[in-house]
């Protein structure tokens, strides 16, 4: 099992980690996991490949990563005003999202479940303020996916880069900015040492799902047993990560304000009104590069439509009256 992660890494790396000891002892080590961080066996990106070819035969990974072998990955991780956790879930497990992965990965030798989650993610570390939308013209960000895309529409160089790698390009300037997870993870990368402006919501992912691929051939030579515990012990880490990171983002997020001098910006609506028509642009793109590219993003959608109007009356309008009540 090959991994885009540093090895320890909180929540990312640790997750991957817990999926393959619980694969070891479910299985009473009949399928034995030899987990490899990024860099250890192969680098992080090259994670898709060593699998897809069978030299390995799983990764862990954010399938947002592979955009550049088809447009469709990106939405198996999270794109741009795309959906939140619980909305992604009712999508793969019921709103067909399952079905059209399974037909991407297995043009490319993989079968795919989802494996975890971080939740809506921050907006973003930077080295000034970011006031409109001209302020991102000519910004060296480290952002992938599709939100990459959409900040290059608006004049920024985005970056892809694996996390071991960002802190070290922030610190030097050879990025001006950058987007990781959260809180928590965050501040283990001490990116606040080299950018004070901690901006949010972001718009790029807000509800980020990793993926554990397999080899295609691999997974079809198993028992219908052993795809079962592997299919429910994904389905576990899913739920596991994400609350997770539920449990530690807060405090995280108070040290980095407190102990460490953060200045936290929200961005405004003329900054955020320019990620939308960006991302109506990039969305086009990859409407037109090809028929499945398109029955990926009709499938989203719905699922943004169904499920995000039902969350409107349900979460939100709850969440909205018990913190006007509370006063929080």
């Amino acid at each position: 099992m090959v991994t885009t992660w540093p090895r320890d890494f909180p929540g990312l790396g640790t997750g991957a980690q817990r999926l393959a000891k619980r694969i070891n002892d479910a299985t009473d080590g009949r399928i034995h996991v030899q987990y490899f961080a990024a860099g250890e066996r192969v680098g992080a990106f090259d994670s898709f490949d060593e699998v897809a070819s069978g030299n390995a035969q799983a990764y862990h990974a954010a399938d947002y990563y592979w955009k550049g072998k088809h447009p469709g990955w990106a939405y198996y991780s999270s794109v741009p005003f795309g959906l939140t956790y619980t909305e992604v879930n009712a999508w793969i497990r019921f709103g067909g999202g399952q079905e059209l992965w399974d037909e991407l990965a297995g043009k490319f030798g993989l079968k795919c479940l989802a494996a975890g989650n971080t939740g809506v993610q921050m907006g973003g570390w930077f080295n000034k303020e970011i006031n409109s939308s001209d302020d991102l013209k000519g910004l060296k960000m480290r952002i992938p996916g599709l939100g990459g895309d959409v900040m290059a529409k608006l004049g920024a160089s985005p970056v892809s880069l694996p996390g071991a790698q960002i802190y070290e390009n922030l610190v030097s300037g050879a990025i001006d900015a950058t987007e990781w997870v959260g809180p928590w993870n965050d501040s283990f990368l001490k990116f606040y040492e080299a950018a004070k402006y901690y901006y949010y919501p972001g718009m790029h992912e807000p509800g980020t799902m990793l993926s554990f691929g397999m080899n295609a051939s691999w997974w079809g030579k198993l028992s219908k047993s052993d795809q079962t515990i592997i299919e429910s012990l994904a389905a576990a880490e899913n739920d596991i990560m994400m609350a997770e990171y539920n449990a530690k983002n807060g405090a995280a997020l108070t040290r980095l304000l407190t102990d460490h001098g953060v200045k936290l910006r929200r961005f405004n609506d003329d900054v955020y009104d320019s990620f939308g028509e960006g991302s109506a642009e990039v969305f086009e793109t990859v409407r037109a590069h090809s028929d499945l590219a398109n029955r990926i993003h009709e499938s989203f959608l719905k699922t943004r439509k169904d499920v995000g109007g039902w969350a409107k009356i349900a979460d939100q309008a709850y969440l909205a009256q018990r913190n006007r009540v509370l006063g929080v």
